[in-house]
C-alpha cells in the first residue's frame, strides 16, 4: 500500500499541497479528482521521487519512498506521465521493450520471460500486430495504447497515471479506462489515476480522492463519495448524481440563462 502522511510538497519554496494524508487501496483503481492546479500531478510526481517533501512522508509498504533504491522501485511502480514523446525512429516494439529496461537496466537483454511480457502486452491493448510500426506514425489513441502497452510490460504490481484520455475523443476514454480496470480485476494491480471527467471516475474507478487548495477533502469508495455534497464542496457545482440502469451519473445543473 501506498501512504502519505502530513505531505507538504511544492516548486520551490511554494507548496502547492499542504499537510495531505492518504493512501491507495491495494488491487483497486483509485481516480484523483478535483480542480485544476489543485496538486493532483504534483501528488504523483511527490509519490514517484521527483518532487522532495517539504514535510511529512510518502511509504510503500512500511518503508519510505526515499529509502527505495530507483531500480527497485521500478519493480514496483510504473509511471505514465501525462505527455509522452519518443523518436521517430522508435518503433512499437522497441517502446514496449523499453519496459523491461526500466525493471531490469538499459544494457540488459530480454529474456524469455521478457518477449512473452512484450507480446502480452500488445495483445492486452489490442496492438499485437503492429510492433514493427514506428510509434509516431500511430493514431494518438494507438500511441496512448503503445504507452500503457510499456507501462505493463515493466510488470509492475502498482501504475500511477496522470490524464491517461487527456486529448483522447470518447471511444478511446472508455476503451482506454476499460483496459485500466481490468488490470485492476484481472491482473490485480493497484492503479492510481488522475481524471478531470468525473463520469469517467464514475464509471470506471473503485475508489476516489477529492482534492482541493491542495488537501484531501473527501476520499474513499467512489459511489459514496462523489457526492452531490462534496461536489459542491470541492467544486462548487451544483450537481446531482442520479443511477441510471445500473450506472451512477454526474448531472450538473445548467447555468441560468441571461437576460
Amino acid at each position: 500500500m501506498i501512504r502519505i502522511q502530513g505531505l507538504t510538497v511544492g516548486y520551490g519554496r511554494k507548496p502547492v499541497i499542504r499537510g495531505l494524508d492518504a493512501s491507495f487501496a491495494p488491487r483497486r483503481f483509485t481516480a484523483l479528482v478535483g480542480p485544476n492546479g489543485c496538486g493532483k500531478s504534483t501528488l504523483l510526481k511527490a509519490v514517484m521521487g521527483f518532487l522532495r517533501p517539504q514535510a511529512g512522508r510518502v511509504t510503500l509498504d512500511g518503508v519510505p519512498m526515499a529509502r527505495i533504491p530507483r531500480r527497485a522501485l521500478a519493480r514496483r511502480i510504473a509511471w505514465l506521465p501525462q505527455e509522452n514523446h519518443c523518436p521517430d525512429y522508435l518503433t512499437l516494439g522497441e517502446l514496449v521493450e523499453m519496459g523491461g529496461h526500466a525493471r531490469q537496466g538499459l544494457f540488459a537483454g530480454p529474456d524469455d520471460r521478457d518477449r512473452l511480457l512484450f507480446r502480452e502486452a500488445l495483445r492486452t491493448v489490442g496492438l499485437q500486430d503492429q510492433a514493427h510500426l514506428p510509434v509516431n506514425a500511430l493514431s494518438g489513441g494507438q500511441r496512448q495504447r503503445a504507452f500503457i502497452a510499456m507501462v505493463l510490460a515493466q510488470d509492475t504490481p502498482i501504475v500511477l497515471m496522470d490524464e491517461p484520455v487527456n486529448h483522447l475523443d470518447v471511444t478511446y476514454q472508455y476503451a482506454l479506462l476499460g483496459l485500466v480496470r481490468d488490470l485492476t480485476r484481472r491482473h490485480g494491480r493497484t492503479v492510481v489515476s488522475v481524471l478531470h471527467d468525473l463520469n469517467l471516475a464514475l464509471s470506471f474507478a473503485d475508489e476516489v480522492v477529492m482534492m482541493s487548495g491542495g488537501e484531501a477533502r473527501a476520499s474513499g469508495p467512489v459511489a459514496e463519495v462523489l457526492n452531490a455534497a462534496n461536489l459542491r464542496e470541492v467544486f462548487d457545482l451544483d450537481a446531482q448524481v442520479i443511477r441510471h440502469e445500473g450506472r451512477r451519473i454526474c448531472l450538473p445543473a445548467l447555468p441560468e440563462p441571461s437576460a
